[in-house]
């Protein structure tokens, strides 16, 4: 069980339609049975940590840290002694313009291409790319917006964001100078049913970097044009989805959570068509163009749609996971049994599973662990992805693809952001954890598919999102709430009452640091510190909460932390600002009619979403009556 301590939650139940999930499997915190016999393969998630049998627990994470060194370990030479003008700033270290990025095209370079390199939709066969440049219709493009902190990722100078062709080179119009275009060929699930060959329909990468640290980065730019993974579509972007994704990439980095970044947003200076509510009524659209930067944009499907093709693809699966075990798990290389990472697993312990034996194994339990731990801190700050796909699931733990993604308002555990999804939530904000176990267990599926790992190495990367989920929920949640050990009645009881009372998710855990842990409060007072977040509520309800906030202050009493140092712990979790829909559409507005202000105001703001920001206020207010409507609180997946 992934989230035990919601189950008296009245959820959405969802079951997914394919044979590769075990039967009995299910989150009571989000009543999602997904599974077909727990015990057949030996499963224990209800399990605590603690108890977790192994022939030695590792006193470290598979893998280590979260930051992976994206040096291969074959590539010994000074990235930064390499390039001619890797040369120090006043103590603020590299400045490159563009022409002088340090390029190295890995992908290319070490796995197989398509020997075609036009458009024209089609099958790609035994290939992980094709050769495509942008192609986009530009006219008199302009720069929208930047993010300085990706520039400084990739040793850019941000003087070159005033250079007068950044905008022609960014919006694919110019070459940049020492790139190599591609696209990349994948699968995947969507919804829960196998969609066969997709591919990076309208997103181009440009080529790979290594900066002066030595980290790999890949520059890519989405709404650049047509490829040959393209199908009926365009192969475009618009400006309302293009500040979107934008904007939420930056926001969720400044949230502390793993994702792709946004170096810029462009205009083209083009219009393109779409149907966003996918009605029959298209509409003109303002074209625009992110460049997209991470360390890779592989993703769960990038390896299933090999296995997919059987046996004369399966070398292919083999072939990219040591491509990216290489490059971007260097360190799953090097283990060595002196290491003793062996696990029992199964009834009784009755197998053992040791990673040191088996890079692969290795592999699949930190993409599981990392899976994990990425739905955990999204859970924490009430984000909805709205479309996790397994070709929307990034290798590296990554949040990758904004498309109709939501953060809460009001507490709605079966809230989804996409109208798409709306038949059945499959991809509700309740759902998340399990799909991304059902998505692991596709993942691993396809590993076992190519004899990579066994079906007890499969089980327990399982096992192991299960536990690294538990472990990383329970710590957000007891940090939320200023907690000296985890207290699953207490959360259980607060999240009921929220989802109860329609609370603002985001407001709520933000007043709840002005909480004072005194026990002789008047009870007439208890409420008065989240007055402002138990809005309209009767005399039942208020004695429910009362009830659950005395409970609370007994808690925060026992813990014995002064209420100045809580209250500062607190707002360092919960955050006053998040990327509100209804702010994203305020931003849309102006920047259509050519101001792009607020999408720049709202970039700097949610670069410090957890400070105060004194003059910043209203961008913490409950969304207006006007956010509710279609196309501002849900979208579909058209852009």
């Amino acid at each position: 069980m992934l989230l035990c301590h919601i189950a008296s939650l009245p959820l959405v139940r969802f079951v997914p339609p394919l044979a590769a999930f075990p039967k009995t499997f299910s989150s009571p915190v989000f009543s999602s049975p997904i599974s077909r016999s727990a015990l057949r393969w030996g499963w224990h998630l209800n399990r605590r940590p603690s108890e977790r049998r192994s022939s030695r627990r590792p006193d470290r994470q598979i893998g280590g840290s979260r930051s992976h060194s994206m040096e291969s370990k074959t590539e010994a030479r000074d990235p930064a002694a390499e390039s001619p003008v890797a040369v120090a700033d006043g103590g603020k270290g590299v400045r490159l313009k563009l022409e002088e990025f340090n390029w190295d095209h890995s992908f290319v370079r070490e796995l197989p291409g398509d020997p075609r390199s036009d458009t024209i939709p089609r099958q790609v066969l035994h290939a992980c790319y094709s050769k495509v440049s942008p192609s986009a219709e530009v006219e008199s493009p302009e720069l929208v917006a930047w993010s300085e902190s990706v520039a400084e990722l990739l040793d850019l100078d941000p003087k070159e964001f005033e250079q007068p062709d950044f905008p022609l080179i960014f919006s694919g119009a110019v070459p940049l100078k020492g790139g190599l275009p591609y696209a990349q060929c994948y699968g995947g699930h969507q919804f829960g049913v196998w969609a066969g060959q997709l591919g990076d329909g309208r997103a181009i990468t440009l080529g790979e970097l290594l900066n002066s640290r030595g980290e790999r980065w890949e520059l890519q730019l989405k709404g650049a044009g047509k490829t040959p993974y393209s199908r009926f579509a365009d192969g475009l972007a618009v400006l309302r989805s293009s500040i979107r994704e934008f904007l939420c990439s930056e926001a969720m980095i400044g949230l502390g959570i793993p994702t792709t970044r946004a170096l810029s947003l462009v205009t083209t200076g083009k219009f393109v068509s779409r149907d966003m509510f996918y009605d029959g009524n298209p509409k003109d659209e303002p074209g625009a163009i992110v460049c997209r930067v991470a360390q890779s944009f592989l993703r769960f499907g990038s390896y299933q749609i090999h296995a997919a093709r059987g046996k004369e693809d399966l070398d292919l699966v083999r072939t990219l996971a040591d491509y990216t075990i290489r490059h971007h798990f260097p360190h799953i290389e090097k283990m060595s049994k002196s290491d003793d990472l062996s696990f029992e697993v199964g009834v009784k312990g009755s197998l053992i599973v040791d990673l040191t034996s088996n890079k692969y194994a290795a592999w699949s339990v930190e993409v599981a662990e990392h899976t994990a731990s990425l739905i955990a801190s999204w859970q924490g700050v009430g984000f909805t992805h709205g479309v996790l796909n397994t070709d929307n699931m990034s290798v590296l733990g990554l949040t990758i693809d904004y498309g109709p993604f939501g953060f809460l308002d009001a507490f709605d555990p079966s809230y989804t952001p996409n109208t798409t999804d709306l038949p059945g939530r499959r991809y509700c904000f309740a759902n998340q954890p399990d799909i991304g176990l059902w998505n692991i267990a596709q993942f691993t599926a396809t590993l076992s598919a190519a004899q990579l790992i066994s079906k007890e190495e499969a089980n327990y990367a399982m096992e192991r999102y299960g536990d690294k989920f538990m472990d990383e929920y329970q710590s957000i949640m007891t940090r939320k709430l200023g907690l000296s050990k985890y207290n699953k009645q207490l959360i259980s009881t607060l999240l009921n009452n929220m989802a109860v009372d329609k609370v603002d998710y985001t407001n709520f855990f933000r007043l709840l640091s002005n909480i004072k842990a005194d026990a002789s409060t008047p009870k007439n007072e208890l409420l008065v510190p989240l007055k402002a977040a138990l809005l309209d509520i009767g005399q039942e309800r208020k004695e429910a909460w009362t009830t659950w906030v005395q409970t609370y202050i007994e808690e925060l009493v026992a813990s014995g932390t002064p209420d100045d140092e809580r209250k500062a712990a607190m707002n360092s979790v919960n955050p006053k600002y998040i990327l509100r829909n209804y702010l994203c559409q305020s931003a849309i507005d102006a920047a259509e009619q050519g101001d792009y202000g607020e999408v720049r105001r709202l970039l700097k703001l949610m670069e410090h979403p957890y400070d105060d920001q004194p003059g910043m206020e209203k961008y913490a207010r409950l969304p207006p009556a006007w956010a509710y409507r279609p196309g501002v609180c849900m979208l579909s997946c058209s852009s």
